[in-house]
């Protein structure tokens, strides 16, 4: 009898102590979570999930513009634990990453990259850190050709090569792809390593192979959930495990150039962005701003995000032009007539060939390379749009929203190069930022 009354207060004792532990995390994710006094309006979270189970994963833009016909140009959205506010329109963009910059400057800590670059590089890094980084970056490229006759003559030389290569399949269908990247990305490498590669270099493709894998790898939904609840998903098998090996070999690669360049370093003398960097190494004062470890880092976010937007916009163009020949004809003529074919066009001759710069700023507009802009944290409690942002919050500047405006553009949805032209000539767009505003 006392046996079986010792098991049922014992039953009863586990039940009680289970039932208690939901209450109690229930409650803890909900003081957790819990809105403050006028923060923007969003749809209602599910305990420990948030959002998670109404995000749009295949089409992730047609979810965030029926939220936002649904709460305004701004609003916020949970996934796990972290907060989200989305913003919306020229306007708000500009408050954000210009009117209160500073307000926003911050990256938030993206679990893949924490154990990877460990807020170094140009990307991931935060304050006094990032600041170095990028004066050294800015100064660097500048001094290397950003701007000048120098940086124009490498692109003319790698166009040629393209060309070529092209040349090559004699008129033959093929994949543009990897040609079109192994030329964007030779411009970063001439100024990085002081040299570039060729088309056929294995090991050199294997990299570029390795660059669009982790693109696609870093877009999968696995990937995105790893984001947002990591303490799960490394238990989950999937292809989101891979991201951290890729990135691994991308290291390895650099670090094998910058080793190179180390054998035959001579301080007094700046070869290429490697070089540079060691002397900026070997002059720091102890700070930690500047160590092979950010090099690396730095190295590897100037090639991934170089790379990759500008090989995409190109073969956007591609598309475009092959879509619409009666444009494709006119910029021909255009470049004809100012150019002519004896030659190379140069920045010298941007001013003149009106219609075409705009064809190139209307596809920047509709290839739309980073719709989303890149994350940014909130570094103090800020009054956006009559709403407060506190400290902590993750903001995305939706620009898609300021790029397909119908209030900013006359035909948002249509490929229309008359968008940057008024009476024949070239005409700018504040609406046009295909890739963000303000310092970062």
């Amino acid at each position: 009898m006392l046996h079986l009354l010792s098991e049922g207060v014992s039953s009863v004792s586990i039940r009680t102590l289970l039932v208690f532990l939901l209450v109690f995390l229930l409650v803890a994710d909900y003081m957790k979570r819990r809105k403050p006094k006028n923060f923007p309006p969003g749809p209602f979270p599910l305990p420990f999930l948030g959002n998670v189970l109404s995000m749009d994963f295949k089409d992730p833009l047609k979810g965030i513009e029926k939220l936002t016909k649904k709460y305004g140009d701004i609003f916020s959205s949970h996934v796990g634990s972290t907060s989200y506010v989305f913003i919306n329109n020229l306007q708000m963009v500009k408050e954000v990453l210009v009117n209160n910059g500073e307000n926003f400057l911050d990256r938030p800590q993206v679990p893949f990259e924490t154990g990877f670059f460990s807020q170094r590089g140009l990307i991931s890094s935060n304050g006094h850190i990032w600041k170095q980084q990028r004066r050294f970056a800015l100064t660097t490229l500048r001094n290397f050709g950003l701007g000048k006759k120098s940086l124009e003559e490498r692109i003319q030389e790698e166009c040629r090569y393209l060309t070529e290569a092209i040349g090559e399949e004699q008129g033959h269908p093929f994949d543009p792809h990897f040609k079109i990247n192994n030329a964007v990305s030779n411009i970063i490498c001439s100024i990085m390593f002081g040299d570039r590669f060729e088309y056929h270099n294995e090991r050199f493709q294997e990299l570029l192979h390795l660059l669009d894998k982790l693109l696609v790898l870093h877009s999968h939904p696995l990937s995105q959930l790893y984001s947002s609840f990591p303490g799960v998903m490394k238990y989950i098998p999937g292809p989101h495990h891979t991201i951290p090996e890729i990135w691994k070999q991308l290291k390895t690669f650099l670090c094998d150039i910058i080793a190179k360049h180390k054998e035959d370093w001579q301080p007094t003398e700046s070869r290429d962005f490697i070089d540079s960097y060691l002397q900026e190494i070997a002059k720091d004062d102890g700070s930690e701003c500047f160590s092979e470890e950010n090099l690396v880092a730095c190295m590897l976010d100037l090639f991934f995000a170089g790379t990759e937007t500008t090989s995409t916009t190109l073969r956007w163009a591609l598309l475009y032009m092959a879509a619409y020949p009666e444009i494709q004809a006119r910029v021909q003529t255009e470049i004809d007539a100012t150019v002519g074919q004896t030659r190379q066009p140069g920045l010298d001759d941007q001013a003149s060939l009106h219609y075409t710069n705009a064809v190139v700023h209307e596809l920047q507009r509709c290839s739309n390379v980073v719709p989303l802009g890149a994350p940014r944290l909130t570094t103090h409690d800020t009054l956006l749009g009559g709403y407060l942002v506190p400290k902590g919050t993750v903001l995305m500047t939706n620009l898609t929203s300021v790029l397909m405006d119908k209030k900013e553009w006359e035909t948002p949805d249509a490929f229309n190069p008359e968008h940057f032209l008024k009476d024949g000539q070239f005409c700018r767009r504040e609406a046009l930022v295909p890739f963000s505003l303000g310092k970062r």
